[in-house]
Formats: structure tokens, sequence, C-alpha cells
């Protein structure tokens, strides 16, 4: 795992400054620091650092083709590069390497832009052939590892793994796009291609991008999409079957590593399934890590253990105190933009304990998305056959009544509870969705945000996100449909930007096979009745894992990895947040309407009602303005803190 860097003059090749891309590099010093190295030519700059993880002795980067003519920085790995060497060399190519880095820029002589085709894996790189005066970029099919890029005035273009990389640069103009302000406090994350600049972008999963030197900036080209075709007609044995197997060959590829590995063990049933699998394809006990909370609500440290006893795997467990808010400040400052799950403070902490022990960590992530694991999942299956079964004409204007009469409607059965659903009722299906996730719902972004604010939005609102992923769907099942949504949306924009970042700041790995490709394509083609049976999510997964985990671990009410805000905001961090959400660094910014933001602490402090999501996802925006928008030029971590986070 790496961070990678670079400059690309896109008009010429003049001269760049090496102490500039020097200060890019160094700004990424916690995502590699064994190694790090730039390759500077006239109008183009590459910058690597490096956490050695395959072929540690000889990997290094950036790495070059036989004739120095091609060179490449990378950040992941390309797990099937062993089965790719052999086809390579048959067509001529010399290998100096034992690394999956070398593969890349032998794929693109051989394959040109189709080369990202061939590889399965996490990955995010950046290659410059000289030759053809060509920069190709790409990043991985699910968005594991992240990519940004943002082009300047005066047509250099600035790439890195992180967006601290290219504000360290010192040309990167730091003006707030409104757009990602309205999907921030829709979703608490700002979502792909945008970023909270308007001169930087990411680059989406599963697209690349090919900038010849002196053309106009290029549209990035989608070379991979998932088809959720649910028409594979297999009966549940069977596909249990198939899906061990399956599951056996991701854990096993991602196994290869010449560094301690072990695996997170949160006592759910995505890593347990990870760790079971790992057990049996290992001759050592495999090492695991988890996190116990003081708090029994949020506290599954007990299933983690049942699972680690069974298997005997070496493990290590921390406990994290209820009032562990201390990392605050410091996560709004690793994540460079706006971000708001506040689960970023547990895994902060478990990947702060695996890389005491570890390198690389496998983890459960993805499970939900492609297995059907998510509550919201199953409640919006309800709404939707309500909103079939009930004429639009009278569903909209009785369940939109409902939905402003009742804010809590506790007198409601357990299915109308939320207002939630009568809202979501109310709508299209996508409108529903959307609204179920997001965390200030469109009537309290509309009290939120100022007239200045809305001017600047120009009528733009998240929903627009969402409907241009849905159309792109190809599918009208109901599941499938938000499946889709999320792992364009979620998955990218909140879990795997978590993951990387935290684990990134203590330059650790971790590796996700529940998204692997090949996995994920084929868990699409089922059908949905396998994912979704009744009232149980991942109904396929926990057959197929009945014979391997405690039904305890298996069918238990899913709990997340969450932590006490409500509880926090009316105790320890009441007067912080009075203090963040009241006061003038976000008064300063014109966006919002002090009268909401004074209901929204007291309507929580006195209990009325549990603003802690919201009122997080201002604080979040409060530390982003002090940590990057207010921080130093270059906004690299401090040396001092680099080394002692790794």
């Amino acid at each position: 795992m790496c961070g990678i860097t670079g400059i690309f003059d896109t008009r010429g090749q003049r001269a760049l400054d090496p102490a500039c891309l020097h200060r890019m590099n160094e700004a990424l010093h916690h995502r590699g620091p064994d190694e790090g190295s730039v390759h500077l030519e006239p109008g183009l700059g590459m910058g690597h650092r490096r956490l050695s993880i395959i072929d540690v002795a000889t990997g290094q980067q950036p790495l070059f083709n036989e004739d120095g003519s091609v060179v490449v920085v990378f950040n992941g790995e390309i797990y099937n590069y062993q089965s790719l060497i052999p086809e390579l060399k048959a067509l001529g190519h010399q290998f100096r390497t034992r690394s999956d880095t070398e593969v890349i820029v032998h794929a693109w002589e051989a394959w040109g832009a189709e080369c990202v085709k061939r590889f399965r894996g996490m990955f995010a790189f950046a290659l410059w052939d000289r030759k053809q005066q060509t920069l190709f970029m790409a990043r991985d099919r699910l968005g594991v590892k992240p990519m940004y890029y943002g082009l300047l005035d005066d047509g250099q273009m600035l790439f890195g793994s992180e967006l601290k990389a290219l504000l360290a640069h010192g040309g990167l103009k730091r003006e707030i796009d409104p757009q990602a302000l309205e999907e921030y406090f829709s979703l608490g994350y700002v979502a792909e291609p945008r970023t909270v600049f308007r001169q930087a972008l990411k680059l989406e999963p599963g697209h690349s991008l090919l900038w010849k030197r002196g053309q106009p900036l290029p549209r990035p080209q989608r070379y991979w999409d998932v088809r959720f075709t649910l028409d594979h007609k297999i009966g549940l044995e069977e596909a249990c079957e198939e899906l061990q197997r399956r599951l056996k060959e991701s854990v096993q590829l991602r196994m290869i590593s010449e560094v301690p590995l072990g695996a997170f063990l949160s006592g759910g049933v995505d890593s347990s399934a990870v760790v079971a699998t790992m057990a049996g394809l290992s001759a050592e006990p495999v090492k695991t890590c988890a996190i116990a909370f003081d708090d029994p609500a949020f506290n599954e440290s007990q299933f983690a253990r049942m699972v680690a006893e069974r298997y005997h795997t070496d493990h290590h467990e921390h406990l994290v105190q209820s009032d562990d808010f201390s990392l605050i400040d410091r996560l709004a400052r690793l994540y460079d933009e706006p971000y708001a799950d506040s689960s970023a403070l547990p895994t902060y902490r478990v990947c702060q304990l695996a890389r005491q022990h570890v390198t690389v960590a496998l983890s459960g992530d993805g499970g939900d998305e492609s297995f059907g694991g998510y509550r919201r999942y199953r409640l919006h299956l309800m709404e939707e056959r309500m909103r079939a079964a009930l004429p639009e004409g009278l569903r909209r204007p009785l369940f939109g009544l409902l939905g402003r009469l009742y804010p809590k409607a506790d007198w409601a059965p357990r299915m109308f509870r939320a207002k939630t659903t009568f809202e979501g009722m109310a709508r299209s299906s996508v409108e529903a969705y959307f609204h179920s996730v997001s965390i200030l719902r469109g009537p309290m972004r509309e009290q939120l945000y100022s007239t200045r604010l809305k001017s600047e939005l120009g009528g733009y609102n998240a929903l627009q996100l969402f409907e241009r992923h849905a159309a792109q769907a190809g599918t009208e099942d109901p599941l499938a449909l938000i499946q889709y949504l999320d792992l364009k949306t979620y998955l990218v924009g909140d879990i795997n930007t978590k993951v990387d970042r935290a684990s990134m700041a203590h330059s650790l790995e971790v590796r996700e096979p529940l998204m692997d490709h090949e996995l994920v394509e084929w868990l699409a083609c089922l059908p949905s009745d396998l994912k979704i049976r009744g009232n149980e999510g991942k109904f396929l997964f926990k057959k197929a894992m009945e014979p391997a985990l405690p039904n305890d671990v298996l069918y238990r009410p899913k709990m997340g990895f969450a932590v006490p805000l409500a509880r926090w905001f009316r105790g320890p961090l009441k007067q912080r947040v009075k203090d963040v959400v009241l006061g003038q660094r976000l008064a300063d910014t014109g966006y919002f309407n002090r009268g909401y933001l004074e209901h929204l602490v007291e309507a929580h402090q006195n209990g009325s009602r549990d603003y802690s999501a919201p009122l997080w996802t201002l604080m979040m925006f409060e530390g982003f303005l002090r940590q990057v928008m207010d921080g130093d030029a270059s906004h690299a971590l401090p040396r001092e803190e680099a080394e002692a986070l790794a």
C-alpha cells in the first residue's frame, strides 16, 4: 500500500519545481513510511511513498519498463499478477522484479488502455508513456483505492492519493463547491466525482483517464460496471457451495504477502466469514483484532471472541471508552474533505491496534451491499410493496400529510413507526431511498441553508446524483436498484474512504475479499430472494456459512460500528457542540441559517429530538474549515505526527 502523486504539464514540457514535487510526495509520508522516491523530466513529475508488502527487496517506485520510456506510480495490489507474468513474458516482455507493479507497465505496452480490464485487485495508478506523450490513470472497479486530480489555470494537472498532496502544491485554489456541500449535508460525504473544491475531482471507480499532451481535458472513460441481471437459475444448496468456493478463492488471493498478515474481527457475519475462511487456508493461527466498547449497547466483542476461540486465532482486543472523542480534530485533518461517518472513530482505533501486530489486514467490508445486509433494504422492500399497491394519486398526498403531521409517530404500528416511512411512501422509489439515507433530509436542509447558499446551489439537489446512477443501473428490481445505488455512492464515498484514510494513517494495508469484482458480478446474477428472504438479510451468505460459524453470530440482530453521539452531545460534549455549531467560524461562511442552528442545538440538548447526526455533520464541517481551509499551505501531516502514526 502506498501513496502516489504527480504533476503533468498538459500543454508542453516546462521545467517543474523539484521542491514542489517533493513537498507533495512528503504530504503522503504516512501512507508509505518505508521509502520515498520521485521521477522528474520536462513537463512531468511523479512521486511515490512506499509501504513494502510484495517484493520488498526490488519493488521500488516509480518503476520503468525495459527502455525507460514508460513509468508508473501505483497504489494497491494486483492480486492476479502472478498469472499475468507468464502471458506477458510470452509476448516478449522482460521482468526485472517480482512485483505486481511491473505487470502494469508491460500490460500497458501489450494492451494499451484495455490493460486495466485484465487486473484483478484494488488499485489506483498513473502511468506516463514518453513515446506517446500520454498520461494514463485508472482506479479499481469498486473504488477501494482513491485517486484525486485537479487542473490548474496554467495547464498543470495535479494528481494524488489524497487531496492533501494536491494542496501541498500550493497552486490549487481552496474554493468550496456549493454542490459538494449539498451532497455532504445530505449524505455525510462528498460523492464521486466531485470533491469539496471546485478545482479538484475524484476519478470514479471503474474509470480510466487517458490524456495526450497538447489535447484538451478528456472525459474519464468507464471500463467496468456491475449488471444486476438476476437471471442465474440456481438452487440454494448449489449456490451455497459456489459461494463457499468463490469466497475461498477471493480470500486466498488476498493472503499473498511478504509481511505479517491478519484480519479485523468485529463479531459480525462478514468479518467472521473472512476469518473462518482464512483459518482454513492458514497453517498458522490467524492474527485477529477487535474493538470492545465499555457501553453494552455498542459492544459486540463477545461474538468476536466466540469466533476467535472456535478458530484458535491469535486474538487481540482493545477496549474503547465510550467517551473516546479525542480524535475529532485529527479525523478532520486526515480526511481532507468534510466527512461525517462517526464510525471513523472506532475504525481508526481498530487500525491502530492492528498495526501493532500486522502490516496487512483483511476486512469484511462490502458484504452488506452485495449480500443484502442493511436493515434499510428490508424496510425499502416493504415500502415498495405498498407503493405498488396504492395509486400514486392517493399515495403521495395521503402519506405526505402523515409525514408532516407526525414527526415521531410513536403511536403507530412498528412498520409505520418512523417519520421516514411516511415521507418515503409519498415519493418515488429513488426519491424514497435517497430520503432514507440522508442525514439532513430535504426539509431540514431547506431550513439549514442560508439564502446565499441556496442561490449558489442554483437548484441543485443531491437527489440528482442518485437519479443519475439509477438511470445507469439497468434494473427495475427494487433490491437490485438500491444495491447498485449503494455500490456507486455509499460504499465508495463513505465505507472505502473511511477505511482507506483510517488504515493509511497507521501505514496499514486493508484488503477486502467481499469486494472482489468477480464475486460481486456473480452475486449480481443471483435472484434477489437469495439475498433477502422474508425478514432475513444476507440469506444466502448466512446459509453458506452455517457449517463454519455459530448461529449466535449468524442470526443475531445487526449492531453496526457506532459511537454514542446522542449521549456525548447532551453530556461531556454539550458545551463544545454549542461553541462549534453556534460559533463564529460557521457563521462567517454565510452558508447557514442561525435560527435553525440554534434549534438543532436546543432541541437535542433538551431531549425533545435526537439531532446527533446533523450536529456531528456540522461539527465535522467546522473541523474541516479549521484544519484544512485555515491550515498551512502544504496541509501535510507534521512529520513527527506521521511517524508516530506509522
